[in-house]
């Protein structure tokens, strides 16, 4: 039976579990306070696995005076580099330059008003400089990555030969990326539990519970009858179509772009967002990525939109678009959006053909931006701020509290969760007991510090039936849990797929188990990265579905329609080509 629906009360509700719900629910965990999370999808299912996998103070933010912002972004970015080292990682980023003064004259007016007017221009040197200069200044402090360099045209061409050769300056710093977004959002999380049942074990029971696939339905406003606070909120498992009621004193609303329709659910009607859609396409394509000579390609088309290409392994990530969304409408990558990228790869390497075949994968989804008037999505605040409704509030609700939070964005999800978890405590009456600042999140923990440690970690951990690649691939995948892993691996008859060397039958069976896995597509796109590096097969559909179905107890139908279920997710959404995952 579900856990939530065994014990339907918490102290505190959080509804959405993209990264900035989550990384509030392992704050709330931590601090002794009886929490519960319901995601109506997968975790890191929405914006926040559809992001560009950066980790980055936002050097772009200063030109809208958003100091605060790019300070809280650098100082957090030096900080994830710490704590999460097995997924965040130092990412040398360089800035081709076209122009020297381009930009100067527009640029105070842009500051002052947030808006663009008339045709948008490329920033020349003399305005990058002054943008990474202050950019280094905010990382004097703890700061983990070098300062930046500027490089004349000739140096440019030297280090980065596929260039266009009208370039003039190349200027290169550091900021951070994170190659595996939903593991790091499942590590939070799994923190978040394990803080739950540290705390019950003096209590009655397990005071952090989360599940996926539950979605809110409404609410109805009766207070729990045990303590007549609160109010009683109507929750469906997706995956079943159950219902059941669930009462809390706090909701946190944290269902980024879809935060206004979420209180419409629940009764407490705003209009708070106004989200954008960005897209990204993923290459196999040796020379782009020879191309860019192990570095992210960062840089402002004509257009004014900025825009990257950086390697991801053996892959070319390339994004972003920023468009107004349609929330009625799914997030798709469309046509248009891909040509554009093909554009935009031109206008930087002018020399390299890109070609459709050549991408195994897209992804889409809606930023969780604020409601605006700016004339163009990119000037939009990338802050965020906490919008209280419910009693003692100017706005007429039921029982309960209700916190919504508006914006957020992927670096700043542990400041920012700070920030809701102190606001929830104040309502509770609770004083904080643990700061996250310092705290390693999850398979961070004990990570080796540098390459030599990594190669003596995975010498340590192999055995006669795991291999150096096979242990490394453990590592990469969960941080130093993977000695739990190896652990339940070690505990049975276990043997590689057929169809992939990068997964075993006990992996999956502890994917399953221990991951709170609904749908076959889970574990393709969010508890690996095969889909994203376009390595879905047909026969891998077949045989993944094969070793879940045990676990997760599917009969012949319910196997057949999961392996349905992820042709089509992986056809619609990410326009993976249907040739190939048929078996």
């Amino acid at each position: 039976m579900h856990n939530l629906r065994l014990r339907p009360h918490a102290k505190v509700l959080v509804v959405g579990g993209g990264i900035n719900g989550v990384g509030t629910f392992r704050d709330l965990a931590l601090q002794g306070v009886d929490v519960a999370l319901v995601e109506r999808g997968d975790y890191c299912q929405g914006a926040s696995g559809a992001s560009s996998h950066m980790i980055h103070g936002g050097i772009r933010y200063l030109e809208n005076g958003e100091f605060r912002l790019v300070r809280e972004s650098v100082v957090e970015r030096n900080r994830l580099l710490r704590i999460a080292p097995h997924y965040v990682k130092p990412l040398q980023t360089t800035i081709p330059i076209f122009s020297t003064f381009s930009g100067v004259l527009a640029a105070p007016l842009r500051f002052l008003t947030h808006k663009q007017k008339g045709k948008p221009k490329e920033r020349g040197a003399f305005l990058i400089k002054l943008g990474l200069s202050l950019y280094d200044s905010f990382s004097r402090d703890g700061g983990t990555v070098p300062r930046h360099q500027f490089r004349g045209r000739q140096r440019a061409l030297a280090e980065l030969p596929g260039l266009r050769p009208d370039v003039k300056y190349a200027a290169t710093y550091f900021d951070a990326s994170v190659h595996n977004p939903e593991r790091l959002t499942l590590d939070v999380l799994q923190d978040g539990e394990k803080a739950g049942r540290a705390s019950g074990a003096n209590a009655q029971g397990n005071t952090a519970r989360a599940s996926n696939y539950l979605s809110l339905v409404s609410m109805t406003g009766e207070p729990n009858r045990g303590t007549g606070k609160g109010s009683t909120v109507r929750l469906r498992d997706e995956l079943t179509g159950e219902e059941f009621d669930f009462t809390a004193d706090v909701i946190v609303n944290t269902t980024g772009a879809w935060v206004d329709l979420t209180n419409e659910a629940m009764g407490t009607a705003s209009a708070f967002m106004g989200g954008t859609k960005g897209s990204h396409i993923v290459l196999d394509h040796p020379e782009l990525l020879a191309a860019c000579g192990g570095r992210e390609i960062f840089f402002e088309h004509t257009d004014g939109r900025i825009v990257l290409i950086y390697p991801m392994g053996d892959r070319v990530l390339v994004g972003t678009t920023d468009v107004d969304a349609d929330m009625t409408q799914d997030a798709v990558c469309t046509d248009e959006e891909i040509e554009y990228f093909f554009e935009l790869i031109g206008h930087v390497f002018p020399d390299i053909a890109v070609k459709g075949e050549q991408v195994v994968y897209t992804f889409s989804g809606v930023r969780p931006l604020p409601r605006h008037d700016a004339t163009q999505p990119g000037f939009v605040s990338r802050d965020y701020r906490i919008e209280r409704q419910g009693p003692g509030s100017s706005t007429a609700g039921a029982g309960a509290v209700v916190m919504s939070l508006v914006g957020g964005k992927w670096t700043t999800f542990r400041a920012l969760a700070e920030h809701l978890t102190n606001d929830v405590l104040a309502e509770l009456g609770i004083q904080r007991k643990v700061s996250t600042a310092q705290l390693a999140i999850g398979g961070g923990a004990g990570f080796p510090a540098d390459e030599a440690g990594v190669q003596k970690w995975i010498k340590e951990h192999m055995t006669d039936s795991r291999d150096a690649d096979r242990t490394a691939g453990l590592l990469t995948r969960y941080g130093t849990r993977a000695e739990s892993v190896m652990a339940y691996l070690d505990g049975g008859q276990d043997r590689p797929l057929h169809s992939t060397r990068e997964l075993s039958v006990r992996e999956l069976e502890f994917m399953a188990s221990h991951e709170q896995v609904g749908h076959l597509v889970d574990v393709l796109i969010r508890r690996t990265s095969l889909a994203f590096r376009g390595l879905v097969t047909g026969e891998l559909l077949n045989e993944v579905a094969d070793v879940l179905a045990v676990p997760l107890g599917w009969d012949s139908a319910a196997r057949a329609a999961e392996i349905r279920h992820a042709q089509e997710v992986l056809q619609r959404f990410h326009r993976v080509e249907t040739h190939s995952l048929v078996a």
